[in-house]
């Protein structure tokens, strides 16, 4: 399997494709497969880089507790070793996290960024949610903990008319859980709780698509607004009738909105 030995951890990784570097930043409980359903389509015109941070999918665990500025210098010596001098960075929810932090960085590394059902700050209401998710994964009782935060994640007609896929994908992830996957999962959680980059969003001076989902509960619109409004060479994307997974939700149009900015922004390079 495809690792990378960074500050003795290491993170697994694929690439798919020639161009230049998409690289795709992860969700709270997502991993590398999770992209999968777009590497088809973005591999045939860019270079994909997939990556799972430590303690997400088959990337080692951390030792301890830290900040996500630990994703942020890891992605550095990543991009570094892969000899890439300047990435597409698209992160969906925790994954948007990272890619602020790692714009407002190193810039110079960053060609455009991509954020999805994120937010620019940890407020009182999402350290709820948080909060909420980090009791369930500590009580280790994997029925409750994947009925209760995978139903949140999805809008309730998604939910209703594809309840056998969500039952398979139950079944998929709970083939992981262990105490170990708890443990990782609450450390991930306790990163974000400092987070707050609303103040140097101005800062941020690259091209920037904001997606939004007008039925997402777990990060709502409001959040994403903030971001569009603060970042000057921002656009804003609003997914109808969809929830925090996007993703999975409207795959096909994540896709198109995805690739249209991507199209746009290179026209207007090359113009």
């Amino acid at each position: 399997m495809p690792y990378i030995k960074i500050k003795d951890k290491n993170l697994y990784y694929r690439e798919y494709g020639e161009g230049d570097v998409l690289v795709f930043l992860n969700g709270m409980m997502m991993s590398t497969t999770s992209w999968s359903p777009f590497i088809k389509f973005f591999s045939s015109e860019y270079k994909i880089l997939l990556v799972d941070l430590i303690d997400q999918g088959r990337s080692d665990k951390a030792d301890t507790f830290y900040t996500q500025d630990m994703h942020v210098e890891m992605l550095k010596d990543i991009f570094e070793k892969l000899g890439y001098h300047k990435v597409h960075l698209i992160g969906t929810s925790y994954g948007g996290e990272i890619a602020q932090l790692f714009t407002l960085k190193y810039k110079d590394m960053v060609r455009s960024l991509i954020l999805s059902n994120t937010t620019s700050y940890t407020d009182e209401y999402i350290k709820k949610v948080e909060k909420e998710w980090y009791q369930l994964a500590e009580a280790h009782d994997d029925n409750l903990f994947l009925n209760t935060v995978i139903s949140s994640v999805y809008s309730e007609n998604f939910y209703k008319e594809n309840i056998k896929w969500i039952e398979g994908n139950k079944k998929q992830i709970k083939r992981i859980l262990d105490k170990e996957w708890y443990k990782s999962f609450m450390r991930g959680i306790i990163s974000t709780y400092d987070f707050n980059v609303n103040n140097q969003l101005n800062q941020i001076r690259i091209p920037t698509l904001v997606i939004s989902s007008d039925l997402d509960t777990v990060i709502p619109m409001k959040y994403q607004q903030i971001i569009y409004e603060k970042i000057p060479l921002s656009r804003w994307i609003v997914i109808k009738d969809s929830g925090h997974a996007s993703i999975y939700e409207k795959p096909y149009e994540f896709m198109l909105v995805v690739l249209g900015f991507l199209k746009t922004m290179d026209f207007k390079l090359n113009k």
